[in-house]
């Protein structure tokens, strides 16, 4: 059994609907931030960087008991250990594993950094946080531009699609509001309406 202590944040969510479309036996332990639950002892023995997503495998590699944090380290295991979204073939791999790096820098980086300039630095300056949307949305409006003419990153789902739908959903509001990217917004559908992707968005 895989136990999995997250919350709804865009990393949280990522290793969520890993697991979710992995189809992994796996529990969910909400972990509360805003009451600072990632801080209390019980979890720092997890990961003493007291961040979330942690994930413990009771049956890991050996079948021994595996724990693991980042939420793109836990999306590549549960694909590796369900045999699934990872490509057999090795361009559209090699394709995966550049748009899983391009989600999880790129844009999983600038959203949190948008995240922290409205919500925890000490001087909220509306120059900077304006300065990384836009940047957000031009790393998206690249997305869009992969997406013309094929209907997943890799030309098939693969870890790539799963690690970049949760910032894209929490982000949908503002990519509306900035316009065009219609390739994007269809493959948005398209990820909303998988199974795996709605029990991961709302664990």
């Amino acid at each position: 059994m895989i136990e999995l202590y997250m919350w709804g944040t865009a990393n949280g969510l990522r290793a969520s609907v890993a697991l979710a479309e992995s189809g992994l036996e796996h529990r969910i332990h909400k972990v509360d931030l805003g009451k600072g639950e990632q801080k209390k002892p019980e979890f720092l023995k997890m990961n003493p960087a007291g961040q979330i997503p942690v994930m413990v495998d009771s049956e890991g590699p050996g079948g021994k008991p595996l724990t693991l944090a980042q939420s793109g380290a836990i999306l590549l295991y549960a694909s590796e250990k369900s045999g699934k979204f990872i490509p057999k073939d090795a361009a559209r791999r090699a394709m995966a594993y550049q748009w899983l790096t391009h989600a999880l820098s790129d844009v999983a980086g600038t959203s949190g950094t948008i995240f922290q300039l409205e919500n925890a630095a000490p001087e909220k300056v509306a120059a900077n946080v304006d300065f990384f949307k836009k940047r957000l949305i031009t790393y998206f409006r690249n997305v869009d531009q992969r997406l013309a003419g094929r209907e997943y990153l890799a030309d098939e789902v693969s870890v790539a699609d799963l690690a970049l739908y949760p910032n894209y959903a929490l982000r949908k509001a503002m990519l509306d509001e900035a316009g065009g990217m219609d390739a994007l917004r269809r493959w948005g559908e398209r990820m909303a309406a998988r199974p795996g992707v709605k029990k991961g968005m709302q664990p």
